[in-house]
């Protein structure tokens, strides 16, 4: 990878889409920027391209050059035909003239090895920095190793959370002995049911205890414990974008790691990959 890309980011799925004024979400992301955190991810997809121009706006008036910007392409844009046009449209509307990492979003029709290509180029032109992929299982990933110029990929972005340890099985034992990163999406999972588990089990609780911590710090340095992991949780408020970054330097125990695996043990045998 040409920049080194931070451990904690923010992610923007489901802001730009009227959950909260658009003013509370531009502030949330310009706390975590004057706080520290200069990764932001967004995509093409997100609130229809809404969520990429929200950052654009955030970022306005920041030293470019301090800051990494991740977006992603659909798979169905994602070869020929459309991969440049798509770039320079999200490229327009974040305000910038290069991204720090291209991802593919998920997998779609268009073959690997055009996709490849086209990422490469993109860089040659100086369009962006680095590619990647997001939502890509182990089969997948060993189909990208063994197209020419696969290799190159930088990091691979899934969901990944103390309460969804897929991954773990296989995908991330491979990532690993290749050297790629881990890019975990929803670290802190989504609301509703799942959410509200992980907050108030027991076990969550008396790490957050012993820390002086709220329990959603312990879901996010749960996810940061691995060398190899960026997370990126996302918040529309600046509030909770701060507090995330408690997280950064908070260090779990083997005792307290174990803990937590107990109380939600990692599989053992091959989950589907979470998206959701």
């Amino acid at each position: 990878m040409n920049t080194p890309m931070p451990r904690l980011g923010m992610g923007t799925w489901h802001l730009a889409e009227g959950r909260h004024p658009e003013t509370q979400e531009i502030a949330a992301l310009r706390a975590g920027l004057d706080a520290g955190i200069t990764l932001i991810d967004t995509a093409e997809m997100y609130a229809d391209g809404r969520a990429e121009s929200l950052v654009g706006r955030a970022i306005a008036g920041y030293d470019r050059s301090r800051l990494f910007i991740v977006s992603k392409v659909y798979p169905h844009n994602a070869g020929r035909r459309h991969l440049r046009r798509s770039l320079e449209a999200s490229l327009k509307r974040l305000g910038t003239d290069y991204l720090d990492m291209y991802l593919l979003h998920w997998r779609g029709s268009v073959p690997l090895a055009e996709t490849v290509e086209c990422m490469e180029q993109a860089k040659d032109d100086g369009l962006i920095r680095n590619w990647g992929v997001s939502n890509f299982d182990t089969n997948d990933m060993r189909e990208l190793f063994a197209t020419p110029g696969g290799e190159a990929c930088a990091v691979n972005q899934d969901l990944y959370h103390l309460g969804s340890r897929g991954v773990e099985y296989d995908l991330l034992p491979w990532m690993d002995a290749h050297g790629l990163p881990l890019m975990a999406y929803c670290p802190l999972a989504q609301a509703g049911t799942l959410r509200r588990g992980l907050l108030e089990s027991p076990a969550v609780r008396t790490v957050a205890s012993d820390h002086g911590v709220e329990p959603i710090q312990v879901l996010l340095a749960f996810v940061l414990h691995r060398p190899d992991t960026i997370a990126i949780p996302c918040s529309g408020n600046a509030e909770h974008v701060r507090a995330n970054l408690q997280a950064r330097d908070l260090k779990l125990s083997a005792d307290e790691l174990a803990l937590l695996d107990q109380a939600f043990p990692a599989p053992t045998s091959k989950q589907p990959l979470d998206m959701e």
